[in-house]
C-alpha cells in the first residue's frame, strides 16, 4: 500500500490549484515520533502561492480535509500530520505482501535495460585479499538490487590478467617454479614466485629487463609464453572462483584487460579521426582542460597503451555487445580522476551515452586502522578471513543450539552472511576498521542478528502449525505490532532509495531496524496465545519473514529457517 501516495492525492483535492500530486509527494515527510503522526506535510511549500503563514494553511487544511483512510490530522506549527488507521493499513498492507510473497518490492524502473557492473576484478596469480570484498559484495548487491527494480543486471569480472607483470611470473617460473607446485596450490605458489622475482631483482637487475623480454614475447604472440599465461590464468580462476562460490557470487563474464588487447587500436583510430589526440613530452594524450581534468593518457611514448586505452575499449565493447542503458565500475574511491577524465573522453568522441556510465566509489577497509596491502607477500586472505568467520559462527551454534540439525550449512550461511554484512551496513563512501570478533555477534547491529530474527520468525510459524488464511480480516492496532507494519510497507521505498543512490547500505538499515522491531515486539507479546488476534499476528510474522528474507537476498546474505 503506497500510504504516501494515498496521502498525497488526499492533500490534492485541496491544494489542486498550486501544486500537482507529485510534487506533494515528494515534499511529504516521515515523522521521527510516532506521536506526530505518520507522514507528515510541511506547508511550506503553498505560503508563496496563497499568501499566508504556514501556520495558517496547515490550520485551514486540517479543517478541511477528510478521508476514511485517517483517523485524525492535525496542525502543528507549519506541519500538516496525518494519523491513518492501524488497523485499515494493517489489513491492506499484510494482504499485500502475502499475496505477493518474494515478489513484494519488485518494480519496473528498468523497463528490462542491461546494465553492465565492472566488480571485484581481482589480478590473476595474486590471492584475493580483504581488499577485494568491498568491490565484490557491493557489486553484487547492487545487482540483485537492480534486477528488484526491473534492470537486467550483467555482472563482469574485469581480470587483471595483462601487464608487465606477467613477463616477471614467467621468469620467475622458469627460474624457481614446477608444475606441481603451481598445481598444489595456483596462488600461494604464484605469490611466493612473484615475490621471490622482486626480493631477487634487488639484487640482479638483469632479472627486470628479462621480465620486460618476457613480456614482450607475449604480446608479440610467443606460443610458448602464451601457453604459460593460460596457464596462469586459469589455474587463478579456479581458485577465484572457489572463493566467489563460498560467497554465493557468479559472474556473466570474466573477460579481463587482455581481452581488449586486439580492440585498442580501433580506439586509437576513432580519436585520430576525431582528432583528440596530441603528443606531449613524446606521449600520446588527450586535452581535458576545459573539464578541469588532467590529460588522458592514452599511449606511453614507448608506444605502449595504457589503462585509459583499455578502459575506452572496454566501453566501447561493451555498449556495442550489450547496450546497456548504464554502465557501473564499482571501484575504489582513489580511482575517481580516472573514471571523470573516461566519461570526458567519451563525450568529446561524440558518444551521447557517456552519462549513462557512473562510477560507484567506496571507501578503505583498514585492519587495526592500517591500509590492507599485497606489497611483499604482506596480505589478510580473503578465504582465511570466511573461513575463520565460519569457525566463530560454528562455536555460537554449538552455544545455543547444540541439536541443530545442518549445523555446518548454518555455520556456512551465518559466518560469511556476517562478513558480508557488515561490510554492506556501512555507508559505501565510509572506510571502516575490520575485525572479525564484532562482526560474527548474535547481538547488536550485526547480519546474523538479523538472521537470527528471521529464522525465530519461522520458529514461531513452526509451533503455530497453521496454515495462513489469506481471506481473513487481518487487523492490528497496537502500537509495536503497527510500527511493524509501517516498516514493512516502507519496503518498496526503501529498494528505490538503495537504487537511486547505488547505496546497499540503505537496505542493510532497514533490515536491522526491522529485526529489531520485530524482536521488541516478540518480547512484549504472546504471539501464539489462542484468541480472535492470532491469525492477525501470524500473518505479521509472516510478512515479517517474507520482507527480511528478501531484504537479505538484495544483499547475498542467506536467511536459514533455524539457527
Amino acid at each position: 500500500m503506497d500510504l504516501k501516495h494515498h496521502v498525497a492525492e488526499v492533500i490534492y483535492e485541496s491544494v489542486s490549484d498550486h501544486l500537482d500530486v507529485d510534487q506533494i509527494e515528494a515534499a511529504l515527510e516521515t515523522p521521527k515520533h510516532s506521536d506526530h503522526g505518520d507522514i507528515a506535510f510541511p506547508c511550506f511549500l503553498l505560503a508563496k502561492a496563497l499568501r499566508k503563514a504556514p501556520q495558517a494553511i496547515a490550520q485551514e487544511l486540517a479543517a478541511e480535509i477528510n478521508d476514511p483512510a485517517l483517523d485524525k490530522i492535525e496542525a502543528v506549527g507549519p506541519y500538516l500530520n496525518f494519523f491513518l488507521k492501524p488497523d485499515q493499513v494493517s489489513k491492506q498492507v499484510l494482504k499485500e505482501i502475502l499475496s505477493q510473497g518474494s515478489d513484494y518490492g519488485q518494480q519496473d524502473l528498468g523497463h528490462g535495460g542491461n546494465v553492465t557492473i565492472d566488480m571485484s576484478s581481482p589480478n590473476i596469480a595474486k590471492p584475493m585479499s580483504m581488499g577485494h570484498l568491498r568491490s565484490t559484495v557491493i557489486g553484487n548487491a547492487i545487482g540483485n538490487i537492480l534486477a528488484k527494480v526491473g534492470f537486467n543486471p550483467i555482472r563482469i569480472n574485469h581480470l587483471g590478467d595483462w601487464g608487465t607483470q606477467f613477463g616477471k611470473l614467467i621468469v620467475a617460473y622458469r627460474l624457481w617454479g614446477t608444475e606441481e607446485g603451481v598445481r598444489a596450490n595456483p596462488i600461494q605458489e604464484l605469490l611466493r614466485l612473484y615475490v621471490k622475482f622482486h626480493e631477487e631483482a634487488e639484487e640482479d637487475e638483469s632479472l627486470n629487463d628479462k621480465g620486460r623480454q618476457a613480456f614482450k614475447a607475449l604480446e608479440e604472440g610467443s606460443e610458448e609464453e602464451l601457453t604459460l599465461w593460460r596457464w596462469f590464468r586459469s589455474e587463478s580462476l579456479k581458485e577465484f572462483n572457489r572463493i566467489y562460490a563460498m560467497l554465493g557470487i557468479e559472474f556473466d563474464s570474466d573477460k579481463g584487460e587482455a581481452f581488449y588487447n586486439d580492440k585498442m587500436d580501433r580506439v586509437i583510430e576513432l580519436l585520430e579521426e576525431k582528432d583528440l589526440l596530441k603528443v606531449d613530452n613524446g606521449a600520446t594524450i588527450v586535452d581535458l582542460d576545459k573539464y578541469d581534468l588532467i590529460p588522458a593518457l592514452v599511449k606511453k611514448s614507448d608506444g605502449a597503451t595504457l589503462y585509459m586505452t583499455r578502459d575506452l575499449a572496454a566501453a566501447l565493447y561493451r555498449k556495442d555487445h550489450y547496450d546497456f542503458a548504464q554502465s557501473l565500475y564499482v571501484v575504489g574511491n582513489e580511482q575517481s580522476i580516472h573514471f571523470k577524465q573516461l566519461k570526458a573522453v567519451l563525450k568529446e568522441m561524440g558518444y551521447d551515452w557517456y552519462d549513462d556510465i557512473h562510477h560507484i566509489p567506496f571507501g578503505l577497509v583498514t585492519k587495526d586502522g592500517k591500509k590492507l596491502s599485497t606489497r611483499k607477500g604482506k596480505v589478510v586472505l580473503l578465504e582465511e578471513v570466511l573461513n575463520e568467520a565460519i569457525r566463530l559462527a560454528e562455536a555460537q551454534i554449538e552455544e545455543k543450539n547444540p541439536d541443530l540439525a545442518n549445523k555446518d550449512q548454518v555455520a556456512h550461511q551465518v559466518g560469511v552472511g556476517a562478513v558480508i554484512f557488515h561490510d554492506l551496513k556501512n555507508d559505501r563512501m565510509n572506510n571502516f576498521d575490520f575485525k572479525l570478533s564484532e562482526i560474527v555477534q548474535f547481538e547488536g547491529e550485526t547480519g546474523p542478528y538479523v538472521q537470527y530474527a528471521n529464522a525465530r520468525a519461522h520458529s514461531i510459524l513452526r509451533k503455530s502449525g497453521r496454515d495462513l488464511d489469506l481471506a481473513a480480516d487481518y487487523s492490528l492496532e497496537d502500537s509495536e505490532a503497527y510500527t511493524i507494519v509501517k516498516a514493512l510497507n516502507d519496503f518498496p521505498e526503501t529498494i528505490e532509495k538503495a537504487y537511486r543512490h547505488y547505496e546497499p547500505s540503505v537496505i542493510a538499515k532497514y533490515a536491522i531496524n526491522l529485526a529489531q522491531n520485530f524482536n521488541r515486539y516478540y518480547a512484549h507479546n504472546r504471539i501464539l496465545e489462542e484468541d480472535e488476534g492470532l491469525e492477525s499476528r501470524l500473518a505479521l510474522v509472516k510478512a515479517t519473514t517474507i520482507v527480511l528474507e528478501a531484504a537479505l537476498n538484495l544483499l547475498g546474505v542467506a536467511a536459514p529457517h533455524e539457527m
